[in-house]
């Protein structure tokens, strides 16, 4: 879909923080992290639900889920990780796209408020992309 933001970072005309980019899907970190570390995870076709993924293609995003929510607490130092899915409402991007965020005890979130914060350059971005990356093996 051209003017979906996600299909441009699949397809690389959007510039993002790729952390891995596999057949069943792509994840980058989130430009408005939670914490830093917040990762998105995007099939590579433009679906807007969870509902919408063909069951086909459900086992391997949900194993592209499944790692890099092992790798985000691995890269990072994190004591674990948040995995959440918005389908429509709240949802800022219509394109499936799953939260992988870390999580440390204390750090300050609590149910549902999401407090935004931001990279303090590319190069502190990257860092973080790259520590994941490297933990996914």
């Amino acid at each position: 879909m051209a003017a979906c933001v996600f299909c441009g970072i699949v397809a690389g005309s959007v510039p993002a923080f790729r952390v891995v980019d596999t057949p069943a899907g792509v994840a980058f970190l989130d430009t408005r992290p939670v914490f830093k570390g917040h990762v998105l995870v995007v099939p590579r076709d433009h679906v807007e639900t969870l509902g919408d993924l063909p069951a086909a293609d459900l086992p391997g995003y949900a194993a592209l889920v499944q790692r890099l929510a092992v790798a985000v607490p691995a890269g990072l130092g994190a004591g674990g990780t948040f995995v959440a899915v918005n389908n429509r409402v709240s949802q800022s991007v219509p394109h499936l796209h799953t939260h992988v965020v870390p999580r440390t005890r204390g750090d300050g979130l609590r149910g549902f408020f999401w407090p935004r914060t931001r990279y303090a350059s590319d190069e502190e971005a990257r860092s973080y992309a790259d520590r994941i990356a490297a933990a996914l093996g």
